[in-house]
């Protein structure tokens, strides 16, 4: 055994002169109540992720667990894997506070009991975790279009978690919908787009809050539409809308994760306003209508929005939990013929009418 076992009052001595102390219980147990300043790493997950938490082989470390057993193991295989300065504490964790070790008593819970078992494979991510489970379930956000883009949106932000959906669309289903449009089935023909997105989101996950918007964005209902909502999803199918809903974002300062189908051809960017480009500078000025023809005269393939609204609710989770990289100021195109991806670069437009540093919206509005 190349690591030591110390008792409770040596630890509390060792954490004082800089041991770094990690926890390796599980969530529950720390939930329960856990040593200040500890980093939770449960022993599952101890071989994968060590060295993103300590990346330097010669810190001094300071492992425990409830009584020892589960510290111990970890030890022995940090000291395996080269690790030269490991500590275990071989006492009961209720030793730590009567040696007068800071201690963080039990907060309220994050995720109910039965959000633990439901999200129980999405919060072991660490980027994740409860916090960022807490994230998901408290945003809103609001989907333009309950049809090929914002039928796997909805599907996946609702079954992961986000807590409050709304959906914009004023339209009816149809046949020519169901090759595509997966929010609805063929026994809800001539029912509203979004009442049956809403039976949909409700049966795969029955907490999340689904608000119905009956009607279509337009400018004058752009900014009471988007205001309520924390991420923006364009899954519409014209330029019109698009410009309206980029002024009224840039505007409001709410991020819009953008989609486009056309055939076997799609595309996917997020417009962060003063942070990237918005729509305008990547398209100053309307293209002709018949340069962007809609589904229902170019055609497209069914699975091709399934692709682009899953990569669509990708870029929604980094936005609520702040991970990662956005596609904020690149555009990513996917040609499905090909199976292929390529990704441009989108910049600024510094004179650009709606974000540029001459625009009515530069100033921030608080």
């Amino acid at each position: 055994m190349t690591f030591r076992e110390v008792n409770a009052t040596e630890a509390v001595a060792l954490a004082a002169d800089g041991h770094r102390v990690i926890d390796v219980r599980e969530q529950n147990e720390w939930d329960a109540g856990h040593v200040v300043g500890a980093t939770l790493l449960p022993l599952a997950d101890v071989a994968q992720r060590i060295a993103e938490v300590a990346p330097d082989k010669d810190a001094p470390l300071l492992l425990h667990c409830a009584v020892g057993g589960r510290s111990g193991r970890a030890a022995a295989w940090l000291s395996q894997m080269g690790y030269t300065n490991v500590v275990s504490m071989k006492a009961p964790i209720g030793d730590w506070k009567t040696a007068g070790g800071a201690w963080n008593e039990p907060q309220e819970p994050l995720l109910t009991p039965a959000q633990q078992r439901r999200y129980a494979r999405q919060t072991l991510i660490p980027e994740i975790g409860q916090e960022g489970q807490r994230k998901l379930l408290d945003a809103k956000v609001l989907l333009i279009g309950a049809g090929a883009l914002g039928s796997p949106s909805a599907l996946y932000l609702s079954a992961s978690g986000v807590g409050t959906i709304g959906l914009v669309d004023d339209d009816l289903v149809e046949e020519s919908n169901l090759q595509r449009q997966v929010l609805h089935g063929a026994d809800r023909l001539g029912m509203r787009k979004v009442d049956s997105g809403e039976l949909t989101i409700r049966g795969l996950n029955p907490e999340t809050v689904v608000v119905k918007h009956a009607e279509r964005l337009d400018a004058g209902n752009v900014e009471r539409l988007i205001s309520g909502y924390d991420v923006i999803v364009d899954g519409t199918d014209n330029f019109d809308t698009r410009y309206v809903l980029n002024d009224a974002a840039v505007k409001l300062r709410k991020p819009v994760v953008h989609g486009s189908i056309y055939r076997w051809d799609g595309q996917i960017t997020t417009f962060v306003p003063f942070e990237g480009p918005c729509y305008r500078c990547m398209y100053p000025t309307q293209p002709p209508d018949e340069l962007a023809p809609a589904c229902s005269v170019a055609g497209v393939l069914g699975v091709l929005p399934g692709v682009i609204g899953l990569l669509q609710s990708n870029e929604v989770f980094k936005l609520i939990l702040g991970a990662g990289d956005t596609l904020a100021g690149r555009l990513l195109m996917f040609d499905a013929m090909g199976t292929s991806f390529d990704e441009v670069r989108i910049w600024r437009d510094p004179a650009c009418p709606t974000c540029g540093e001459g625009s009515p919206y530069h100033e921030d509005p608080t």
